[in-house]
């Protein structure tokens, strides 16, 4: 079997994580080629599938950008795959991928949707409808984000099939406790989507703690900005961008996931696999990860007084604590790791194929 992992991510996210699991797993006998349009991602999804070949594509330069899909075409001619799987970090994303496939017609096509996003325009949508029927697959990583993706794109209700993320079940070098005390932490880019603003907010309801964030991103001066206003900079440790930012998991009393939309979080998982004691926002899937009062405590989302509440509760009672990260890690260990993720697919690929 043949398979094109097709991205066309220019800043690693979830998404290529997430694929990076998916081809570690996948059996050797697979024949992988990764394509994409930004050579970091390309070598950075690839690094750990050892002899999958890579090709890098000008990234188009509008929605009718006819030289790139041209040459989508040439590297799938060329590649001669089964399955393009498209691993796409919004419903709108991998289109000349997508479209290039389906004019070869020979591949069949799986677009596996990250995160539900409304359109930017009318036209948007339009051609995603128009690409979608070259798709012989639709996967969504969670079971609501499934049905969020069927309503964005006007897909027939219950025909996006539902492979969850998953995670490895690896132990990374722990990283030293950053501070002494209560910590709370929180994993991820700084963006809107994150809701990192309502974090700090909650954390200026949270006495004697320190919140560490570990990530980077355009949010990062806004939100040191808010965090001098409400008095709590001093409470605030900044770790910054990790290549080994699992390691501060166990770290953490507390960790914490305020996002304002999502898919099915890898960070969440790998905070369960953790032991940790997760607090997230009741957004996209993560309830199916985050099963309230049994794996972890679900919020509203922008409620920083429901957050700091959650917060305060388990730092307060470490015997909670501890009984939902137990739990949690079982969850994570029976349903959502990245060896049940890639028997899925696997077994997708072999029904299409037949």
């Amino acid at each position: 079997m043949r398979v094109v992992a097709y991205t066309d991510n220019i800043e690693r996210g979830g998404a290529d994580v997430s694929m990076s699991h998916l081809l570690a797993s996948l059996e050797r006998s697979v024949d992988v080629t990764v394509i994409g349009v930004s050579r970091d991602i390309v070598d950075w999804v690839t690094a750990r599938r050892a002899g999958a070949a890579t090709r890098v594509l000008r990234r188009p330069r509008s929605g009718h950008d006819w030289r790139s899909l041209h040459a989508h075409v040439s590297a799938l001619r060329e590649a001669r795959p089964d399955i393009v799987h498209a691993n796409l970090s919004s419903p709108w994303s991998c289109q000349y991928a997508i479209a290039a496939a389906g004019l070869l017609r020979h591949p069949r096509v799986v677009a596996v949707y990250q995160l539900p996003r409304s359109p930017r325009s009318r036209r948007q949508l339009e051609l995603k409808r128009l690409s979608a029927r070259a798709v012989d697959r639709h996967v969504g990583v969670g079971k609501r984000t499934s049905r969020e993706i069927e309503e964005l794109v006007g897909l027939p209700s219950g025909s996006v099939l539902t492979i969850h993320n998953g995670v490895p079940d690896e132990k990374p070098a722990t990283a030293a406790r950053p501070r002494p005390g209560p910590l709370i932490g929180a994993i991820g880019r700084l963006e809107p989507q994150k809701g990192y603003d309502v974090l700090i907010h909650a954390l200026a309801q949270v006495e004697d703690a320190t919140l560490v964030l570990v990530g980077d991103g355009g949010e990062r001066s806004a939100l040191e900005q808010l965090a001098s206003r409400l008095g709590v900079a001093d409470r605030l440790h900044w770790v910054g961008w990790s290549d080994d930012a699992r390691g501060y998991l166990e770290t953490f009393d507390v960790f914490a996931f305020p996002s304002r939309f999502e898919g099915f979080p890898l960070a969440v998982l790998e905070a369960l696999l953790a032991r940790r004691a997760v607090v997230a926002s009741d957004v996209g899937s993560t309830a199916e990860a985050v099963r309230d009062g049994e794996t972890g405590v679900l919020v509203p989302p922008e409620n920083p007084a429901a957050l700091a509440a959650a917060i305060r509760k388990l730092l307060a009672e470490a015997e909670l604590r501890q009984r939902l990260g137990e739990q949690g890690r079982r969850l994570v260990l029976d349903r959502f790791t990245a060896d049940h993720m890639t028997r899925r697919f696997e077994s997708l690929y072999a029904e299409l194929l037949r």
